[in-house]
């Protein structure tokens, strides 16, 4: 039978809107949000997604508040109304599509809730499409659209209730779609006995008072670019395009004994050769495999079957080294200061390296910063 969405004229293929063009079992539609006060002291991350050849809805939410992360989660059937971005305690409304959109999450019971209002400050811009093949296999072929904003309305954390104005919360959201790899473990194949040598990435999307940036690189263990993707974004009434600013030069500052970024600086170019600089400061951060449910979160992972109605909550104690030690194997978002251009930024420094790095110094998974 049709589906809602088969109402309107986007189909992308000669099939209902209820099926995806594809039969791979990684197919996905996720989008992804972070909030904070520019503090590092409260960090709010969190999305929803669906995964149509697996028959899933899920949604989560991680605050970190000192040195605790809450965390939410929530699964359920996939219903045939793809416009109805709910699941469980949570849900997404499109007031203006690409520009605000309300989020609220009634998990209290849980340790989280909120009801908070985005507002997007500068356009919605796609992103480079991102392919990652290894060992002759689609590890990742996706794509997606970023934006820079700021928050209203409050975040309850463990009983205790913050108010949140956009003079001082801003935040960053993605929206991607595509083959990603999701739901339960699959047999290895190849990869079992040819596993990665490495993983390196960093995205950092800001907002700046006159322009947002967004950087987005990714790079095999010998240095190899996967993924290089830079443009400066201007106020929609500038009428200005987004300005490509070529090749990054990465440099991450890691704490000493570890691989958690202290800070970075980012060199560009625009096409007239003028030199940029950005210098990133990193404050408080957020493990995604910690209750996220990102790369190899041993709780819970998206798109996993847990029945019908799931939701449970989990409080992560950061000081426990058990807990902590998951970080050394995780992309870490991170709460951002950046200055560039003579202006000040805030925005998310999202950054994972793990195994060998030859341009890092990295010989392998054990090998850390001096």
């Amino acid at each position: 039978m049709p589906v809602p969405l088969d109402e309107y004229p986007i189909h992308q293929a000669p099939i209902s809107m209820a099926f995806m063009d594809t039969g791979d079992r990684n197919a996905y539609d996720r989008c992804y949000w972070n909030a904070h006060d520019r503090t590092g002291d409260v960090f709010l991350v969190t999305g929803l997604g669906v995964y149509p050849n697996l028959g899933v809805i899920d949604a989560y939410a991680t605050v970190r508040k000192g040195d605790h992360q809450y965390s939410i989660r929530t699964s359920d059937a996939l219903s045939d109304n793809r416009m109805l971005q709910e699941v469980g305690p949570y849900r997404i409304e499109v007031i203006e599509p690409l520009q605000k959109l309300r989020l609220i999450c009634d998990g209290d019971a849980h340790g989280v809730g909120f009801d908070l209002t985005w507002e997007g400050s500068f356009p919605v811009v796609d992103e480079a499409r991102h392919t990652w093949r290894r060992n002759g296999r689609i590890n990742l072929d996706a794509q997606r659209f970023a934006q820079v904003g700021t928050w209203e309305g409050v975040l309850r954390v463990d009983g205790d209730e913050l108010a949140v104005s956009p003079d001082t919360w801003v935040g960053t959201r993605d929206r991607s779609w595509g083959i990603r790899g999701v739901g339960e473990a699959e047999p290895p194949g190849r990869a079992g006995d040819e596993p990665l040598d490495g993983f390196w990435w960093t995205y950092i999307p800001m907002r700046f008072e006159d322009f947002a940036l967004l950087v987005i690189v990714q790079e095999e263990a010998n240095g190899t670019r996967v993924m290089n993707d830079v443009c400066r974004v201007f106020p929609a009434s500038s009428g200005r395009a987004p300005e490509q600013l070529g090749w990054p030069e990465v440099e991450i500052a890691y704490a000493s004994g570890t691989r958690i970024p202290t800070g970075a600086t980012v060199h560009f170019q625009t096409r007239g050769r003028k030199e940029l600089t950005l210098e990133v400061e990193t404050l408080g951060y957020v493990a995604l495999n910690v209750g996220a449910g990102y790369g190899g979160d041993p709780d819970w992972g998206h798109g996993q079957w847990r029945g019908r109605g799931f939701t449970e909550g989990a409080v992560y104690d950061l000081t426990d080294p058990t807990v902590a030690g998951r970080a050394a194997f995780s992309v870490i978002d991170h709460v951002g200061r950046g200055v560039m251009d003579g202006q000040e930024g805030w925005g998310l420094f999202e950054h994972g390296c793990f195994g060998r790095h030859d341009p890092s110094g990295f010989t392998d998974y054990l090998s850390v910063a001096p």
